[in-house]
C-alpha cells in the first residue's frame, strides 16, 4: 500500500487518536481510522457542524497495522475504515464489514461509473472508493539518457543508470515491478511465477541506489538518483519541484491501486457512519486529494471542479478512468499470501 497508503509513512510519527470535539448535545459519536494526512485537517470539525454527530480520527501506519486491530477486536471499537482494495476483500470474507445501504449515501451518484465497477467489489457493495492511482516511472528527463518505457529499465538499468536507481520495497509493488516485467500477474501466487520474480529481483539489488519507499522523490530532485519506482502522486511530489521530472507507466502496464472507505459489521452507529461516508463524497471534499495531495479520486464531480492548471503542472492527474481501468487492479492473495510474503522476505535479506 508496505503502508498501501503513500503519505502515511512520511507523514506519521506515531499512532495518534485526535478528538473532535462535537456540538453540545450530539447524540452520535463514530470513530474513523484514516492514514495521517489523508483528509484536511477541520474534516470531522465540519463533518460534526454539518450533521451534529461526534467523530473521532485514529490514525494507522499501514493497513497491515489497522487490518490486525479490528480483525483481533472484531471490528469493536471503530465505524469507518480507510482501507486499500485487497484489504477489503479480506476483511468482507471474515464478515468484519458491513453491506452498504446507498439510499443513505446519494453523493454516490458523484463517482464516475467506472467507479461502481471495480473487480474486488462490483457495485460498491461493501465499500466506497476515495482515492486511486498506478505505479510506474519517475524519472529526471535531464539525467537520463533516453525515456524509460519498460520496466527493465529499472530493473536491468543501463551503465549509466546503476547505483542511481531505487525501488520500493512494500511487498505487493516490489513483487508488482516484476511480474509486470516478466509478463505476469501483478496478483499471482504460483511457485513458478514467485521464483522467477525472485530471481529477477534479487539480481537487480546490485545496481540500486536503495529501496525506497518514502524519500525516492526527494533523490529525483536533488540528483542523487536519476530514475526511481513510484506511486503517481509521490512522483507529482518531485515534479512540484523541478519540471525536468516526469511519470510514465511502463509498456508493460502498472496496477491500479485504490484505497477506499468501509462501515464495519460491528458498528453501532451505522446511519452515522453513512452520513460521514456521503460527506467525504462531497465534491469539494473530494477536491481537495488532488488539489492538496495531488492524487486523483474516482469521484467525478471532484475532478470536474480540478483546477485545469493543476493538470497541466501534473499530467497523470489527467489521467481518465478508461485509462486507469486499463491497468490490473490489485485483489487480496487469500491463501497464496504466506507463500508471497516469505518470497519478498528472502528478497530482502539476500545479499
Amino acid at each position: 500500500m508496505r503502508t498501501f497508503n503513500k503519505l502515511s509513512v512520511a507523514l506519521l510519527a506515531g499512532a495518534a487518536v485526535f478528538a473532535v470535539t462535537a456540538q453540545a448535545g450530539a447524540a452520535e459519536k463514530i470513530v474513523i481510522s484514516n492514514w495521517d494526512g489523508y483528509m484536511p485537517s477541520d474534516m470531522l470539525e465540519r463533518f460534526t457542524a454539518e450533521t451534529g454527530i461526534e467523530a473521532e480520527l485514529a490514525v494507522h501506519a499501514t493497513n497491515e497495522e489497522i487490518m490486525g486491530k479490528v480483525v483481533a477486536g472484531k471490528g469493536k471499537g471503530y465505524d469507518v475504515l480507510f482501507v486499500s482494495s485487497p484489504f477489503v476483500e479480506a476483511l468482507k470474507n471474515l464478515g468484519l464489514v458491513a453491506e452498504l445501504d446507498h439510499a443513505m449515501i446519494p453523493n454516490m451518484k458523484n463517482l464516475y461509473p467506472e467507479a461502481m465497477k471495480l473487480e474486488y467489489d462490483p457495485g460498491n457493495t461493501h465499500s466506497v472508493p476515495y482515492a486511486w492511482g498506478t505505479t510506474g516511472l519517475c524519472y529526471r528527463s535531464d539525467l537520463v539518457g533516453e525515456t524509460p518505457g519498460s520496466w527493465m529499465d529499472l530493473l536491468q538499468p543501463a551503465d549509466a543508470l546503476k547505483g542511481k536507481v531505487t525501488m520500493l520495497s512494500t511487498d505487493r509493488w516490489l513483487m508488482g515491478a516484476a511480474f509486470l516485467a516478466q509478463g505476469k500477474s501483478v496478483n499471482s501466487t504460483d511457485a513458478a511465477d514467485l521464483e522467477a520474480a525472485k530471481e529477477l529481483l534479487i539480481s537487480a539489488k546490485k545496481d540500486l541506489l536503495a529501496y525506497d519507499d518514502t524519500t525516492f522523490y526527494s533523490k529525483l530532485v536533488s540528483g542523487e538518483a536519476s530514475l526511481v519506482h513510484a506511486w503517481d502522486g509521490w512522483c507529482n511530489y518531485g515534479i512540484a519541484e523541478n519540471a525536468d521530472i516526469k511519470y510514465v507507466i511502463p509498456e508493460e502496464g502498472s496496477d491500479l491501486w485504490v484505497d477506499t472507505m468501509v462501515v464495519t459489521a460491528a458498528s453501532e452507529n451505522k446511519e452515522a457512519a453513512h452520513k460521514f461516508l456521503n460527506f467525504i463524497l462531497q465534491a469539494d471534499n473530494g477536491a481537495w486529494v488532488p488539489a492538496n495531495i495531488l492524487y486523483k479520486v474516482p469521484n467525478k464531480a471532484a475532478m470536474d471542479a480540478l483546477d485545469p492548471a493543476l493538470v497541466e503542472q501534473f499530467p497523470n492527474l489527467g489521467m481518465t478512468p478508461e485509462e486507469l481501468l486499463k491497468q490490473e487492479q490489485l485483489r487480496d492473495l487469500g491463501a497464496g499470501q504466506k507463500a508471497f510474503s516469505k518470497t519478498v522476505t528472502e528478497i530482502l535479506a539476500s545479499n
